[in-house]
């Protein structure tokens, strides 16, 4: 990946503040035609990421090439698995499943068991913060499909901003949307989803971890539900 008059850290506020009324699509198209190759996509399988794929699958061949990746844990829904395959063949993306090192039966076996329930950070630092950090190496700028009304950690989330822990640009095309205008998009463009979010799963991350909501509780709070845990760490700033 040739990283050449990629935009400035300090230039990212500007440029962000040009894009506080852009559609999603605007965004994404400005962030393939200005990194290019030095793009990557992180994706798990949730609705928003859905929803950015199928827009970049309209944006022409150089986004088809944009690198996308799902961190697999080894806890994923098998729905989440066979959703990729779906995506793939619809949109002839290539998307990488990247694993930890250490293999979920290796890391159960050197804790004595699974450790998502007694040390859910732990857990998740293993098995995502530290290969989206190894996999995020070398890339300009990566994708995410988060929302700014999801949580209180990423109301503060500029659509495109620096990425301090991980050293490159962090572009969020769907900052601005809320939920209802996903799911509006869904509708229009027959975007394929998980069909647990069908069966009272708004938010999908590991199995052993997410429940189904009830009705009136919040997106994610089924995500860690009975922890103070509200994230994985992917998207804490330092």
């Amino acid at each position: 990946m040739t990283q050449t008059n990629l935009p400035d850290r300090s230039d990212l506020p500007t440029i962000s503040s040009r894009f506080d009324n852009a559609q999603p699509i605007e965004i994404l198209r400005w962030a393939v035609e200005t990194y290019g190759s030095c793009l990557t996509m992180a994706t798990a399988f949730g609705v928003e990421g859905c929803v950015l794929m199928d827009m970049l699958a309209t944006l022409g061949s150089d986004a088809r090439k944009v690198h996308i990746f799902n961190l697999d844990t080894g806890y994923q829904f098998k729905e989440t698995l066979e959703l990729r395959e779906k995506i793939q063949a619809r949109y002839g993306f290539q998307i990488e499943l990247v694993r930890a090192k250490e293999s979920r039966e290796e890391m159960e076996a050197r804790f004595g068991g699974p450790i998502y329930g007694a040390q859910p950070d732990e857990c998740c630092r293993i098995r995502k913060v530290v290969p989206l950090r190894e996999t995020l190496e070398g890339y300009g700028a990566w994708l995410s499909a988060i929302r700014r009304d999801q949580t209180k950690t990423r109301a503060n989330h500029d659509l495109v901003q620096w990425d301090n822990k991980h050293n490159l640009a962090k572009i969020s095309p769907l900052g601005n949307w809320t939920r209802e205008d996903v799911w509006a998009y869904v509708r229009e463009h027959n975007v394929d989803y998980n069909p647990l979010h069908d069966q009272g799963y708004p938010s999908i991350g590991c199995q052993p971890c997410t429940r189904p909501v009830q009705e009136g509780e919040h997106e994610r709070a089924g995500r860690w539900s009975g922890t103070s845990k509200t994230e994985c760490g992917l998207h804490f700033q330092i």
